[in-house]
C-alpha cells in the first residue's frame, strides 16, 4: 500500500470503473452471455471496481513505486536481527525453471520427483548443520517455525501424561516471538533476568525449574550479540528436570559451521532460511521456518515430511538416484501448519544457496561476525574524531560480538535530547535504511546493528562516518528528520492501529 505525504492512500493515478482506459483487450465469449448457464445470483450486476489502467499507465505507476522504495539492492541495510544480506541471482533462476516453478502440489508423485529430492535433501542439510535428527520444511515463517516446534513439544509431554507441564521460560532478551508462541499454545510464561555482562543468569534458570517446566527458549548468540557460553549448562538444568530446550534459529548465520544447537544440547530448533540461507524478505514475507528435532520428538513434525525408499516397480521411469521420494505421515503428527508443503520458492532459493557454498558456509559466518565488529569499532573510531563519542555507549565494548551488536543513545537523549529514533531517521535522509531502534528491551535508547557478511568494508567505512556526522546534527534538525524520503515521519502507533489495506472507495 502506497501512501501520500499526509499518510493517505493514493488514489489519483486510478481511473476506476467506467473510465475509458483498457489495458488488455479480451476476446469475444465463444458462448453468448444469454447462453451461459450461471445462476443469477452468482452474475455481476456492475463492472468490477479495480483500475482500468493502458499498459504504459501500468507500467509508470509500479515503475514510479519502486522509485520510492528502499530496499538492499539500492543501499546499505544495517537492520539488526534481520539479516538483510544480498541475494545471489542464481538463486532466482533457478527456482525459476520450469520443473520447479511451473508444477503444482497435487499433482502424483511421479510428477514431483524432482522437487521432492530437492526437499529430501534440504531436509538432510538442515539436519546436519543443525545437529537435529528430523526436519520439515513446512513452516513459512520463523515464528510460525516456533509454534509448530512448541506445539511438537506439547503433544510429545502429552503422549508421556506430563501433563502438569504448563511453564515456558525465557530470558528477558528473547525475540518477542518467544513468549508469544508458547502462549499461543497455552502456555504460561516463565521470564528470567540477564546478568549485568547481557547473558543468561544460571542462578535465576535454576530458581524457576521444576516438573512443571515443558520448555526453555533461548537464541545464541543472543539478541545482544553476544554467545552465551553457559548454555550446554542450562540445557543440563532444564533436562535434569524433565523439559526440553528450544533453540531460536534467527542468529543461526553467526555459528553456521562453528557449532551447533544439537552440540548445545536442543532438542528442536527453527531456522529462518531467508536469513541465513539468503532469501529476499521483508514487508510481510516470502519467509521460511522449517523446524528440526530430534528423533524422541520426529514423530510429531506436522505432516508430510519427504522421505525416500527403494524403487518398486515401474518408478525406475520417474526416479531420480535410484531412489523414490515419498510424502510421509509421522506416527504422531500434529497435523499440518500451513497450506501445501511450504514456501516452495524459499526453500529452492535457498537449497541452491546451501548447494553452492557447501562447507563455505562456515566462511560466511566468519565473514559476518568480522564485519559485525569491524563496523562496531569504525563506528567508536569516528565517533571519537568527530567528538560525538561521548553520545552512545557500548555495554560490551571489550568483548567480542558476533553477527550484531547493540549501542545505547541514552547519552544523546540525556545530554541533547537526541533519541535513538531521531538518529535513525537522520540515517534515512543519507540514503541508509535505518538499524533496529529500542530492541532489544534492556537496552535503554537502544540501537542494533547487522551488516551481515555481504557487504564491502567501504560501505562500513562510509556508513560509520556518516554515523558520526548525523550524531552533530542539531536536536531541532533531527527531531524533523526524515526531510528528503518521499514519506515523512509518520505516527508509527497511529499506522499501526490504523491499517490501511484497501482503496478507499467511499472517499471517492
Amino acid at each position: 500500500m502506497v501512501f501520500d505525504e499526509g499518510g493517505g492512500c493514493l488514489s489519483r493515478l486510478f481511473d476506476f470503473a467506467g473510465g475509458t482506459g483498457m489495458g488488455y483487450s479480451q476476446p469475444e465469449p465463444l458462448l453468448s452471455k444469454d447462453k451461459v448457464a450461471l445462476p443469477s445470483n452468482l452474475m455481476r450486476k456492475a463492472l468490477p471496481r479495480w483500475p482500468r489502467l493502458s499498459e504504459p499507465e501500468m507500467v509508470r505507476h509500479y515503475t514510479w513505486l519502486s522509485r520510492r522504495n528502499f530496499g538492499i539492492d539500492t543501499g546499505f541495510y544495517p537492520l539488526g536481527s534481520c539479516t538483510m544480506k544480498h541475494n545471489p541471482r542464481v538463486n532466482e533462476v533457478i527456482a525459476q525453471l520450469p520443473g520447479i516453478a511451473d508444477i503444482h502440489p497435487h499433482q502424483p508423485e511421479h510428477h514431483l520427483q524432482g522437487l521432492l529430492s530437492i526437499y529430501h535433501e534440504m531436509q538432510h542439510m538442515l539436519a546436519i548443520c543443525s545437529g537435529m535428527d528430523d526436519v520439515t520444511l513446512q513452516p513459512v515463517a520463523g515464528a510460525q517455525g516456533e509454534f509448530t516446534a512448541v506445539r511438537c513439544v506439547q503433544e510429545y509431554f502429552r503422549k508421556r501424561g506430563e501433563t502438569q507441564r504448563t511453564k515456558v521460560i525465557v530470558p528477558d532478551s528473547a525475540h518477542g516471538t518467544n513468549p508469544a508462541s508458547a502462549a499461543m499454545a497455552g502456555y504460561d510464561i516463565v521470564e528470567i533476568p540477564s546478568l549485568e555482562n547481557g547473558r543468561i543468569d544460571l542462578e535465576a534458570l535454576k530458581a524457576v525449574v521444576d516438573d512443571t517446566v515443558a520448555l526453555m527458549m533461548i537464541t545464541n548468540p543472543n539478541t545482544l550479540g553476544l554467545f552465551e557460553t553457559d548454555v550446554p549448562e542450562a540445557s543440563e538444568i532444564v533436562h535434569a528436570a524433565g523439559g526440553q530446550m528450544y533453540y531460536d534459529g534467527a542468529n543461526f548465520n553467526a555459528i553456521l559451521g562453528r557449532t551447533s544447537p544439537g552440540l548445545m544440547g536442543f532438542d528442536a530448533v527453527h531456522f529462518n532460511l531467508h536469513k541465513t540461507f539468503s532469501q529476499p524478505h521483508g514487508g510481510g514475507g516470502p519467509g521460511s521456518g522449517p523446524i528440526g528435532v530430534k528423533s524422541h520428538l520426529a514423530e510429531f513434525l506436522p505432516s508430510p515430511v519427504v522421505k525416500k525408499r527403494p524403487i518398486v516397480g515401474d518408478e525406475a521411469k520417474f526416479a531420480v538416484d535410484d531412489m523414490w521420494y515419498t510424502w510421509y505421515e509421522p506416527e504422531h503428527t500434529i497435523g499440518k501448519v500451513q497450506q501445501w508443503h511450504g514456501n516452495a520458492g524459499a526453500i529452492i532459493r535457498c537449497w541452491a544457496y546451501y548447494r553452492r557454498y557447501g562447507y563455505g558456509l562456515k566462511d560466511m559466518s566468519e565473514h559476518a561476525v568480522l564485519n559485525a565488529n569491524y563496523l562496531r569499532h569504525a563506528l567508536h573510531r569516528e565517533a571519537k574524531k568527530a567528538d560525538v563519542s561521548h553520545m552512545f555507549v557500548d555495554g560490551a565494548e571489550a568483548e567480542v560480538a558476533k553477527h550484531e551488536f547493540t549501542i545505547s543513545l541514552q547519552p544523546a537523549k540525556e545530554a541533547v535530547g537526541v533519541s535513538a529514533m531521531d538518529v535513525a531517521k537522520g540515517l534515512l535522509d543519507l540514503g541508509y535504511m535505518a538499524p533496529t531502534v529500542y530492541f532489544p528491551l534492556v537496552v535503554p535508547e537502544c540501537m542494533m546493528f547487522e551488516p551481515t557478511e555481504t557487504e564491502s568494508r567501504d560501505t562500513l567505512d562510509t556508513f560509520a562516518k556518516d554515523f558520526a556526522q548525523v550524531l552533530k546534527v542539531d536536536a531541532q534538525t533531527l527531531h524533523e528528520a526524515p526531510i528528503t524520503t518521499p514519506v515523512r515521519r509518520v505516527d508509527e502507533v497511529y499506522a499501526a492501529r490504523n491499517l490501511c489495506l484497501k482503496h478507499p472507495f467511499d472517499e471517492e
